[in-house]
């Protein structure tokens, strides 16, 4: 009887895990990246760690996020690539709350203050990616799509022949750490999320021609903080993928120019824009609605860092919130 009772409040203890929804949330470092991903069981993964400095802001804005997803722990962090404002943050968040498991795309080809940081914080608890590589993570499935210059071999999740290839632009082959970023297509059921961190035009390309090796997805961070200065934004992988919803992680002055908005607003059915900063270089016609849009201020100091959360249920249905209004809306994946 004793054992009987053990085993069903066990069980009893599993319910909540198993019933909660996956969670994601896109953290405000200022035009940096941090994306924490919270599955159903209450495992998480954390996608880069914004900017050092600045009286550790991004660090704390991230260990905030946690503590409001019920974390006590960082169980993966994957750092897409090595500029400082998306791994700088390392060594200032590891004093916040405990990192278990490092991803990355291996050794930098932009040697840095910051990824020497890395390594030795991450020493013996670090793995490599490759293309076509599960990342572990409970619950869902995460498949590397992009890691140190390659992509996947073969499309996945339904990819195939791509139409938009034909009257694409060729770009130069890019030579920085962005070319080189860790991209990752996280799958929960319905619902598919892309997150290809900076990765550059030309790599944009390889993922999408002749063959869109992604297939289509229910939402989209931007590439590159919005399509940083036509550096990314390749419209023969965007258009091709048919978001749903993009969210952009831009800063007030950083990302989300040059066209960026007017490439997703161009995507076949999209149905939500949403952006962690209003972009003060773009009138009103190239933002998205105000509800939608995590910060307004223009100057860093003044705003107060709030994200936007997607919160996922088992059968594809989304809602999307901005923290600073809660202002949400929800979606159902197609």
């Amino acid at each position: 009887m004793r054992r009987l009772l053990t085993l069903c409040f066990a069980l009893a203890a599993l319910l909540p895990a198993q019933t909660r929804n996956l969670d994601i949330y896109w953290v405000d470092v200022e035009g940096g990246a941090a994306t924490l991903v919270v599955t159903p069981s209450g495992q998480s993964l954390l996608v880069d760690t914004g900017f050092p400095g600045q009286g550790d802001r991004d660090p704390e804005r991230i260990a905030d996020a946690a503590k409001a997803a019920g974390l006590t722990q960082i169980d993966m962090l994957v750092i897409t690539h090595f500029h400082i404002d998306h791994v700088g943050g390392v060594p200032a968040l590891a004093k916040l709350i405990p990192i278990e498991h490092f991803y990355d795309h291996g050794e930098s080809i932009e040697p840095s203050a910051q990824f020497e940081a890395y390594k030795a914080l991450s020493q013996g608890k670090r793995t490599i990616l490759k293309p076509g590589e599960k990342i572990p993570l409970q619950g869902v499935d995460v498949t590397v799509v992009s890691a140190a210059g390659e992509v996947i071999g073969k499309a996945i999740n339904g990819g195939g022949p791509n139409s938009l290839c034909k009257d694409a632009e060729a770009k130069p082959t890019d030579t920085t750490e962005n070319s080189q970023s860790t991209g990752f297509l996280l799958t929960y059921g319905k619902f598919k999320f892309l997150d290809v961190g900076d990765l550059t035009w030309d790599r944009e390309m390889k993922l999408a021609c002749p063959d869109n090796k992604v297939g289509v997805v229910t939402l989209l961070q931007a590439t590159h903080h919005g399509f940083s200065n036509g550096q990314s934004g390749n419209p023969a992988l965007i258009w091709a993928t048919k978001p749903q919803v993009v969210i952009v992680n831009n800063g007030a002055r950083k990302g989300f120019s040059n066209g960026g908005y007017e490439t997703i607003a161009k995507i076949p059915q999209i149905e939500g824009i949403w952006q962690g900063h209003r972009g003060a270089m773009n009138d009103a016609a190239h933002n998205t609605s105000e509800d939608m849009i995590a910060n307004l201020e223009d100057a860093a100091p003044a705003d107060q860092g709030k994200w936007i959360k997607a919160s996922v249920s088992s059968d594809g249905k989304f809602t999307v919130t901005n923290s600073r209004n809660n202002f949400s809306k929800t979606y159902n994946s197609r």
